[in-house]
């Protein structure tokens, strides 16, 4: 038996959180812990050691990248692995400094089925 992976996701649609919710933890056997703002995540994250944080790109109080650099000023998320989620291919967005560090994009819709292994195997390889 594997050993659960945590994953903090972020993302301001309730469906796009339900779904991967029932994804991850039901599927992939993931532990899921979802904020459905950057500012309620940034508030929140104490004490959370996440394996791969799960980003929205587009979010209204503060984007995926702008997310990222404020965990990236925190010791305990320094390293953490990120993967953008993003209704679209945002070019600017991709050449920006937060994506150069980034595991991966996910384009929403995504499929479910296949979402928890796409993130074990970028797990593994980022090892």
């Amino acid at each position: 038996m594997s050993i659960p992976k945590q994953v903090v996701h972020v993302d301001d649609d309730e469906d796009i959180l339900t779904i991967t919710r029932m994804s991850l933890e039901l599927v992939g056997e993931f532990e899921v812990t979802q904020f459905n703002s950057a500012q309620d995540a940034l508030n929140n994250l104490t004490g959370l050691q996440p394996d791969l944080l799960l980003l929205d790109v587009m979010m209204p109080d503060m984007d995926g990248s702008e997310l990222l650099n404020e965990l990236r000023k925190r010791p305990e998320f320094r390293s953490t692995p990120v993967v953008f989620m993003t209704a679209k291919a945002e070019s600017s967005f991709q050449n920006s400094q937060a994506s150069e560090s980034a595991l991966a994009y996910i384009t929403k819709p995504f499929d479910p089925f296949t979402l928890p292994e796409q993130l074990k195997s970028l797990l593994e390889n980022a090892v």
